[in-house]
């Protein structure tokens, strides 16, 4: 397992990395497509599971879409893609050691979320053209009911609940990057998402597909400017959550490394260019 100025290290290649994938848009936006639609295929995979246990008025309905929900973020961490929610630590983190200008951190975050917006938007669609949750009517009643809960939360409440989710998101990412064996990786995110999802917090690129779905389906708690608002209260707080507590975070225990630092850390077993997030 690598120690955190190492890992450290293998983030500041990672978030060069991120950045300068901007000189390449049109992969760069694919790559923050297709796991925007990634933690869609998350979203579809609880509901479908946990919808029939909730309609059912089961108690394990919350534990089955946490233990099922973190094969999203697998798919992500082993497929590759460009996730904005472990953006928001990795980026920042690559800024506080200099690997990454702020401007250019800052645009690469915000590049990210949109093409994980226009993948999970594109996905959520796909979804209700075919008529899955239709013909899964415990499911599309649990999309309704997350809506209805969303609709009702409060400005403060979105906020917090995403640095929560955050926090546990990118905690199972640094993870992986300390862990050297694959199974160890996955283990680490599952029992994270376990924790966020269990727990009820809020990750912003999961609701841009519920939300998607939401309104292509005509639910009446789902509004464009409800879905607007979510985004910016909890992507504000996943953005805390991530690149304050976890990033800035880690890198203040790490002893507050600058480039010079960070580059004399990075082991030399290519960890670093072998994981793509």
């Amino acid at each position: 397992m690598l120690t955190i100025p190492e890992a450290l290290g293998v983030q500041a290649d990672n978030g060069r990395h991120k950045a300068d994938g901007m000189h390449y848009p049109a992969r760069f936006t694919v790559a923050g497509m297709l796991a925007g639609a990634y933690i869609g295929v998350g979203v579809v995979l609880m509901v479908t599971a946990a919808g029939p246990l909730f309609a059912a008025g089961s108690g394990w309905g919350k534990l089955v879409s946490g233990l099922v929900f973190g094969v999203a973020l697998t798919i992500v961490v082993i497929a590759g893609g460009e996730l904005v929610t472990s953006s928001m630590m990795t980026i920042p983190q690559a800024a506080l050691m200099g690997a990454v200008r702020p401007r250019r951190a800052a645009g690469a975050i915000m590049w990210t979320f949109g093409a994980n917006l226009v993948g999970s938007i594109v996905f959520g669609a796909l979804i209700v053209a075919s008529g899955v949750l239709h013909s899964n009517a415990a499911a599309g009643a649990m999309i309704s009911d997350m809506l209805a809960a969303k609709a009702h939360e409060s400005p403060l409440e979105l906020f917090v609940r995403g640095i929560l989710c955050n926090v546990l998101v990118c905690v199972a990412i640094w993870m992986t990057v300390r862990l050297s064996s694959e199974t160890a990786r996955i283990l680490v995110v599952f029992a994270a998402i376990l924790a966020f999802i269990t727990s009820g917090f809020e990750h912003v690129v999961a609701n841009m597909t519920t939300f998607t779905i939401g309104l292509l389906s005509g639910d009446p708690s789902a509004t464009i400017g409800g879905f607007v608002l979510n985004l910016l209260l909890v992507g504000a707080g996943n953005l805390v959550g991530g690149g304050l507590v976890v990033g800035a975070g880690y890198w203040f225990v790490g002893g507050s490394p600058r480039l010079a630092d960070a580059t004399a850390n990075v082991p030399n077993s290519g960890l670093g260019s072998s994981i793509a997030r």
